[in-house]
């Protein structure tokens, strides 16, 4: 189950980098060669887009979060980080003692 989320997860991660590269910037290029026609026939693409890259976007979350979710039952829960430091405490070696 995890190899299947991951592999979906890495697929949805390749295509919302596509998406989001094919999209045409918002800005218009500071004004710069846009005309009304392109203007008014590029808004349904647009919103395709933006709706496209929404859904994926929310699948590549809930894929990651799955994951997450699933890879949690792998941890050990044997003890805390405090606890492993104070039985390495008694490890230590002692410094000696200056003979001057």
């Amino acid at each position: 189950m995890e190899n299947i989320l991951l592999v979906a997860n890495v697929i949805l991660a390749v295509i919302l980098v596509i998406i989001i590269l094919l999209q045409k910037s918002e800005g218009g290029a500071l004004g710069i060669g846009v005309s009304q026609e392109s203007f008014m026939f590029s808004r349904t693409a647009g919103d395709f887009m933006t709706k496209a890259t929404a859904i994926i976007a929310t699948l590549f979350i809930i894929c990651s979060l799955s994951l997450t979710i699933i890879s949690r039952g792998d941890l050990e829960t044997e003890s805390s980080v405090i606890d492993k430091i104070e039985q390495n405490s008694e490890e230590v070696p002692k410094i000696p003692e200056n003979n001057n």
